[in-house]
């Protein structure tokens, strides 16, 4: 039986699938697919406390295979929630980069449709902790031109988890997803940002499907996005995209299975909406193409972003 558990990101973060069955291959944990977007190379308000509030809905009536057809016909709908809480320092620890620290704690539900698939039902997702070093903006003449951010993002099994369901809120193993987040200025009212990640995951003890053990493959992840002011201080417009590609075999009982490597491409159009300085409204939507070995489908994503 095709297998899958899914957890959430970010930064982050996402609604992805992983499995741990042998017949189909969605190993990868979920990661922070479209969540984060505009400006996401600093902080809109300098120092402090924020808090970030994200619901994401997807939806999918594809299955692919390894390579990218229709695998089990069917639908699902999942619904993720992220709180988010940060704190930014203004104590330089390294090379100028200032100190933070993130936390996130999902809750994730889901619905499916003529398919064979088992769900967990609703619960609380795997904890994401990451501390950061945040570097002050690079000036120009008629401001910022670049500005940018390394964290090392930790994803821990605290979430649900069931081996005899398909969905599940938590994945079960620990991953290390480490990333680098850039805004540039390309000219005052036009940015271009990225987030790019590279994912490793630690061994699930329990994976079902008749596997002992499974490891996931090593991925890349990146979201990009570009946008344009429209509104002085109040409105940018532009284009999301996220991109997943994983890079290594899966592992199950100790042996290197190919086939089962997944990839996805994501693109629409977004906005944020600025209240003030410490208050800000984003909205992305992808269309999901290219996948292979995951479910394909759209995502709507709404955060909230507030700083104390």
């Amino acid at each position: 039986m095709k297998r899958l558990s899914v957890a959430v990101l970010v930064c982050s973060l996402l609604v992805g699938l992983c499995g741990s069955g042998a017949a189909m291959a969605y190993d990868l944990p979920a990661v922070n697919l479209g969540f984060t977007s505009f400006m996401d190379g600093g902080p809109p308000a300098g120092p402090g406390f924020y808090f970030q509030q994200y619901f994401q809905y997807y939806h999918a009536d594809k299955f692919t295979d390894a390579s990218g057809n229709h695998a089990p016909p069917g639908r699902m709908d999942a619904y993720v929630s992220l709180s988010q809480l940060i704190y930014q320092s203004n104590q330089p620890l390294l090379l100028g980069g200032k100190w933070g620290m993130d936390v996130i704690l999902p809750i994730t539900g889901f619905d499916l449709d003529s398919t064979p698939l088992t769900k967990n039902g609703a619960g609380i997702g795997d904890l994401l902790i990451g501390p950061y070093l945040q570097w002050g903006p690079i000036m120009g003449t008629n401001g910022p031109i670049f500005m940018h951010r390394i964290e090392l993002q930790c994803i821990t099994p605290t979430g649900r988890y069931n081996r005899n369901d398909a969905l599940n809120p938590g994945s079960n193993f620990f991953s290390f997803d480490p990333y680098w987040a850039a805004t540039l200025f390309v000219m005052p009212h036009w940015t271009v940002d990225w987030r790019l990640h590279y994912l490793w995951n630690d061994q699930n003890d329990e994976p079902g499907g008749g596997a002992k053990t499974l490891q996931a493959g090593q991925a890349v992840h990146l979201n990009f996005s570009t946008a344009y002011e429209v509104l002085p201080n109040k409105l940018h417009m532009g284009l999301n995209g996220y991109y997943l590609k994983q890079v290594t075999d899966t592992d199950i009982n100790g042996q290197n299975v190919g086939g089962r490597r997944e990839q996805v491409l994501g693109l629409g159009p977004g906005a944020v909406w600025h209240f003030s300085q410490n208050d800000h409204l984003f909205l992305n939507v992808y269309f999901e193409m290219a996948a292979e070995n995951r479910t394909e489908g759209e995502r709507v994503n709404i955060r909230y972003v507030h700083h104390f």
